[in-house]
């Protein structure tokens, strides 16, 4: 068997993998990326100097422990809930209700409305690599929206209940009007999404800069930012009281999208257009699926729930829009990849992506590692982790039929004569 044969024989074997199967190989992606980066930190603890080594291993010390390392990740992105150098380990005073674990479930929070968004434009073929665009002129929108009409509502919680779900919907309708754009583009001009999508990316960011600038700015700060939005009409913390910029109340609004959009991907005649669209787009043509609005309306969905995205950031986190969105979007990509583009493998990547954002932070702080040091770190365990979903990916895409050569049941070849 040739090794054109062998990897076809190994993409069908990922591409039939089941969901037990599946879970299993990002396991042990996992393992192995922790035990490559552990590797890694011991060779780079090794070349660096220091007074005191921090491990010993064969009579040889070296300035980092890949222990404490993982130990001190994992420590900050749930709030200390082990206890280094201690036989005991699990700390019996931990409180889940922490600064550190509310500062990973805002990351969750926040990549679960990103992850979304690029799994429903993947599940239609489409690659929108503009969901941080949407989400930052959907935060705009969110947050202006929410400076004009507070003044007209009563303040406190009736306000709240009000102001808050509208807000939302603006920003949700603003992302989805963004990214029907790209949408239109590709089914009425045959642009390529991935180039206008990105380029629309830039366009989004200047947008917002200028209009935030020129017209809509604090007038107190030198930041370019607009006006503070009053508390009653931002997300405040409910179960968290430490983490001021997580609310539960978002987290799961987030959760609820996730079986929403699964039951809207895989129950409705929407979308089996959508799925069949992004599959065998032929076929859907040919079953009289109209392409084009499919393509436009699966664009306009996913940049809504890119723009949902941006209100949460601006109701939960800021309580204003601030110059400096930080790239959410594209952290959505590899969200979307790890879960493999399906609705309910969002949550567990995205709180993976969250843990290692957050915990990333506590390595910088908590121990001599560099920062560079840690991103590698973390990227080693996302494309471990990705690598077999993306596999699984493209052999879904191409044509992983065995040559008809390798098939003839009779010892010989199929093309050939019998003669």
């Amino acid at each position: 068997m040739s090794a054109t044969e062998n990897a076809k024989a190994v993409l069908r074997r990922l591409t039939a993998a089941s969901a037990t199967e599946r879970i299993l190989i990002s396991f042990a992606a996992l393992v192995m990326a922790v035990l490559v980066g552990a590797v890694i930190i011991l060779v780079s603890g090794r070349i660096t100097t220091c007074q005191t080594a921090a491990t010993t291993l064969f009579g040889t010390g070296f300035c980092y422990d890949p222990v404490e390392v993982y130990l001190v990740l994992f420590n900050g992105a749930l709030g200390e809930p082990f206890l280094l150098n201690d036989p005991a380990l699990f700390n019996p005073n931990w409180n889940p209700l922490n600064f550190g674990f509310a500062l990973t479930l805002k990351e969750t929070t926040l990549l679960i409305f990103t992850g979304l968004s690029v799994a429903v434009s993947f599940r239609a073929g489409l690659f929108n690599i503009g969901t941080q665009g949407q989400l930052v002129l959907g935060g705009l929108a969110t947050a202006l929206f929410s400076f004009f009409v507070a003044p007209l509502l009563p303040s406190g919680l009736v306000g709240g209940l009000i102001l808050i779900p509208l807000a939302v919907i603006v920003g949700a309708l603003v992302g989805g009007l963004y990214g029907a754009i790209p949408g239109a583009l590709k089914a009425y001009a045959d642009a390529n999404e991935v180039i206008t999508t990105i380029m629309l990316n830039f366009i989004a960011a200047q947008i917002a800069f200028v209009l935030v600038s020129e017209f809509y700015g604090n007038p107190d700060s030198q930041v370019v930012e607009t006006t503070p939005l009053p508390d009653w009409a931002t997300l405040l913390p409910v179960a968290f009281p430490q983490g001021g910029d997580f609310s539960i109340l978002a987290l799961a609004f987030g959760l609820a999208l996730v079986v929403a959009v699964w039951f809207l991907l895989e129950q409705t005649s929407f979308g089996y257009d959508l799925r069949t669209s992004g599959e065998q787009p032929e076929a859907a043509e040919y079953g009289g699926v109209d392409a084009k609005r499919t393509t436009v309306t699966s664009m306009f969905l996913s940049g809504a729930l890119g723009g949902m995205g941006g209100a949460i950031w601006v109701l939960m986190v800021m309580g204003k829009w601030q110059a400096g969105v930080p790239a959410l979007g594209f952290d959505g990509i590899t969200v979307s990849i790890l879960a493999g583009n399906n609705p309910f493998g969002v949550v567990p990547a995205a709180l993976l992506f969250g843990t290692l954002k957050s915990g990333s932070l506590a390595v910088q702080f908590g121990t001599g590692v560099p920062k560079q040091l840690v991103g590698v770190l973390r990227g080693l365990i996302i494309l471990f982790v990705a690598m077999p979903e993306f596999f699984r990916m493209l052999g879904s895409a191409i044509d992983l039929e065995p040559d008809r050569e390798t098939v003839a049941t009779d010892g010989g070849s199929l093309g050939g004569d019998d003669e």
